[in-house]
């Protein structure tokens, strides 16, 4: 069972930074597609942005392009989501995704954190 531990959330006004990061027990955790989903109060749970491991394609959400960036340390097996110009509108619980098949950020052998909290004021 892979374990999938968040960390980096808060409260920031709006137009600041946070950075999330999600550590992982798993040692192969390189050969993972991984994401970052959100899900606000009374929405369902979206995709925020996915980078796939097999064919290095990284797709954002476009309310967050250009804002927003993934990044992992396989030396570490930690995936990180640098948020920058947060909107009151990025206010949501924050899942770290993980999915062994490499390519996908959702599937049935998706991984999930356990979620934190991002809220932004305005």
């Amino acid at each position: 069972q892979v374990q999938l531990v968040e960390s980096g959330g808060g409260l920031v006004q709006a137009g600041g930074s946070l950075r999330l990061s999600c550590a992982s027990s798993e040692r192969t955790f390189s050969r993972y597609a991984i994401g970052w989903f959100r899900q606000a109060p009374g929405k369902e749970r979206e995709g925020v942005v996915c980078s796939s491991s097999t064919d290095g394609f990284t797709y954002y959400i476009d309310s967050v392009k250009g804002r927003f960036t993934i990044s992992r340390d396989n030396a570490k097996n930690t995936v990180y989501l640098q948020m920058s110009g947060l909107k009151p509108e990025d206010t949501a619980v924050y899942y770290c995704a993980a999915d062994p098949g490499g390519y996908s950020c959702y599937s049935p052998s998706t991984y999930w954190g356990q979620g934190t909290q991002v809220t932004v004021s305005s």
